[in-house]
């Protein structure tokens, strides 16, 4: 437990930011994992949707530094790669 107050506030900041951080990476992955589902049952249209709320996921994760850019790249061709392969 701090012993300074601007040291307790700056736990408190910390605490915060990081239930923010995860909360938005698990919805990241949620949105992925949406994808993958659609993908997986063969409904192209469904897929389609999924893979927009994705890629747009991955790019404000990338913004928000919750993740690489590059990761954000890569994960957004390999969605892509996917999508191409199911139509």
């Amino acid at each position: 437990m701090p012993n300074i107050k601007s040291a307790a506030k700056r736990d408190a900041l910390s605490k915060e930011r990081n239930a923010k951080n995860r909360a938005a990476k698990s919805t990241l992955r949620t949105n992925l994992k949406k994808f993958d589902a659609a993908v997986t049952g063969g409904d192209q249209e469904k897929a389609v949707s999924a893979y927009k709320v994705a890629v747009k996921s991955l790019d404000h994760a990338a913004a928000k530094n919750l993740i690489h850019k590059n990761n954000a790249a890569n994960k957004k061709s390999q969605l892509t790669v996917k999508l191409n392969a199911l139509q």
